[in-house]
């Protein structure tokens, strides 16, 4: 059996902060805000593998209003989150992620993101791509306040 989950996430963007997708750290004037790390692609990765699982959300998992989540490693609960989709029986397929934002440029460090994401999945690489576009200066995203993150993953049961 095979199912597929969609997964989205969104976070304004600050000076001060880190930048980071699926806990890659990328050199950046500003970086998302939230409660966790904000690790925007690393959430939305949460939700779509969760979803195909039909195990849940990110947000049901690891509230906000949780102050033990106050600052936490996104890629950490991703490998949290993962675990509950293994125990229902399920592995990756494939993933397909697109990151939205105006700066930073991602493809300089899109093949640490994707290895960084295989790990947490326990999958290879090659089944993982993620894209970077901009909006081409249109709304908070395009004026560089936001940075969103799509996820599509494809599981199978095993």
């Amino acid at each position: 059996m095979l199912r597929i989950g969609l997964g989205r996430d969104l976070h304004r963007l600050a000076p001060g902060r880190r930048f980071l997708l699926a806990g890659v750290e990328i050199p950046c004037e500003k970086g998302e805000i939230g409660h966790s790390d904000a690790d925007a692609l690393a959430h939305a990765v949460i939700d779509a593998t969760l979803g195909a699982a039909g195990a849940g959300d990110v947000g049901e998992l690891f509230p906000d209003t949780d102050p033990a989540y106050k600052g936490a490693d996104s890629m950490f609960l991703l490998k949290r989150a993962f675990g509950r989709v293994k125990i229902g029986g399920w592995r990756v397929v494939n993933l397909d992620c697109v990151v939205t934002c105006e700066t930073p440029k991602i493809l300089p460090y899109r093949e640490k993101i994707r290895a960084a994401l295989a790990d947490a999945l326990e999958a290879d690489a090659g089944a993982i791509m993620v894209k970077g576009k901009t909006n081409e200066g249109l709304d908070a995203l395009g004026q560089g306040g936001a940075v969103e993150a799509l996820a599509v993953c494809l599981l199978e049961s095993i």
